[in-house]
């Protein structure tokens, strides 16, 4: 192995760090903490040709092969015991093409450092909640974020993407390059090889309008009715999603209500500042908050508002959930499982995934859940593993609770490590064609270490990409 990985040292022209180099402990760490794999290497990718130089030797010596972007994988699948990582963070170019408005960025690239390059041309893409998170992960998975009721997810903005595929080839997926690879890619996972670059269709975004408001746990239900009531035809500037959380003790809220759990509304309007006033009003006539932080903010600063309460290094455990709508039966689960939100870092929220994201028809990209109306996640996030019992019991048992009133499947960038056996159910409607491009791209599943799709073992009737 020694001889080997010095090797492939001397083909790459990023770090190769083994177990017995300095550095090497702060390398094979990732986002969550309950993981704790010590890998036969981390090779820190510069180039595309790094990237295949590492794909091929994990091929070649039969290693595990773990890519890695922001590192943000709660089931920690940018790591694993023996096996070689492609840590693609150093690759974090992003290039903008002001005239088509699109933006191209490397692998590595979080959505804090893409957001501050578009945001500079008044440009934006659909992103995640946190900055911190790596474009990679979260697109390859489909993508939920502010702006997806007005531009559609992630996945649907990506034109392009450089792929290393599982035979160590360098290809571009496009609409007009091995299109099957791009519908594959536009959530089906990082099944399907290893993303150096993504191409992405930018809009225009100038400042927006939002923040948060904390409302009473009395005061819940008739919140998350409205609230329901509400999405379902609301403009598509709006983006926001309520939630359940414990108010951190910051100057908006009262010192004494500081450590208690509330019902949250996190609002991005982008849309004229006083219809997005009027339509932020609505909320507080359904209930008066408790403590708000409401303004004007660039949109980076609402992408990154949260990253505070999630510092890297917590204990993670998350179960995702689809829901057609939020019952007032749901509601009223929701209302007895949420408010026992273990600590300030864990979460509950309830993505609505309407407006655009329904324009798109349900075969046009591997995102299996266009129906869905939101997208739950249960985030149990906490620093201390004494608590790993109790608080992955409380996100199991409150998941439990949910099922009856949930839709099929779950977000799988939600998903946990034990959730392998819902693989199908989570990619949906589409898993079976997935399985085909899976065993076209990687037949020997060498990208296995994610909600892994398995190649179908006979050829399936080919379909032509929507």
């Amino acid at each position: 192995m020694t001889q080997a990985l010095s090797t492939l040292a001397d083909r790459v022209a990023g770090q190769v760090i083994r177990p017995e180099d300095d550095g090497y402990e702060e390398a094979r760490r990732v986002y969550n903490a309950m993981i704790d794999a010590r890998p036969a290497a981390v090779v820190r990718c510069t180039t595309d040709d790094d990237v295949v130089a590492v794909v091929r030797h994990a091929r070649d010596k039969g290693l595990s092969l773990a890519i890695r972007g922001g590192a943000h994988s709660v089931p920690g699948f940018g790591t694993a015991d023996g096996a070689l990582v492609a840590d693609l963070s150093p690759m974090q170019t992003v290039d903008i093409d002001d005239a088509a408005r699109t933006a191209t960025a490397g692998g590595g690239t979080t959505w804090g450092r893409f957001n501050d390059v578009t945001a500079a041309h008044a440009l934006a893409t659909t992103g995640g909640i946190i900055s911190t998170t790596g474009i990679g992960g979260l697109t390859l998975g489909g993508g939920i974020g502010y702006l997806c009721r007005a531009f559609g997810l992630s996945c649907d903005n990506v034109l392009s993407a450089r792929v290393v595929t599982a035979d160590g080839s360098l290809v571009t997926a496009s609409a007009d390059e091995n299109p099957d690879l791009l519908w594959a890619l536009r959530g089906g996972g990082g099944n399907f090889g290893a993303v150096t670059r993504f191409t992405y269709q930018l809009h225009p975004m100038g400042e927006i309008l939002g923040g948060v408001m904390f409302f009473e746990l009395a005061d819940g239900p008739a919140v998350f009715a409205h609230f329901r009531e509400f999405i379902r035809d609301a403009p598509r500037q709006y983006g926001g999603f309520p939630a359940f959380q414990i108010a951190p003790p910051l100057p908006f809220v009262p010192e004494d209500r500081a450590g208690e759990p509330f019902v949250a509304v996190v609002s991005c309007w982008t849309g004229d500042p006083e219809e997005g006033a009027r339509v932020l009003d609505r909320f507080r006539q359904v209930a008066r908050p408790v403590a708000e932080m409401i303004g004007a903010m660039p949109y980076p600063a609402l992408n990154s508002a949260f990253d505070g309460l999630v510092p890297a290094g917590l204990q993670h455990y998350w179960k995702a959930a689809y829901l057609d709508d939020l019952s007032d039966e749901a509601i009223a689960v929701n209302m007895q499982h949420g408010p026992k939100v273990p600590t300030v870092n864990a979460t509950v929220h309830f993505y609505p995934i309407n407006g655009a994201v329904h324009d798109v028809p349900g075969n046009a990209t591997a995102f299996g859940h266009r129906d869905a109306n939101y997208a739950m996640v249960i985030a149990g996030m906490w620093p201390d593993p004494s608590d790993n019992e109790a608080n992955t019991r409380w996100v199991r048992d409150y998941h439990s609770a949910i099922a009856p009133h949930s839709a099929t499947g779950g977000y799988t960038n939600f998903a946990s490590a034990d959730d392998q056996d819902k693989v199908a159910d989570n990619y949906g409607v589409n898993y079976s064609r997935l399985t085909e491009v899976k065993r076209r791209y990687d037949p020997d599943n060498l990208f296995h270490l994610n909600q892994n799709i398995q190649p179908s073992p006979v050829p399936l009737p080919r379909e032509d990409p929507a």
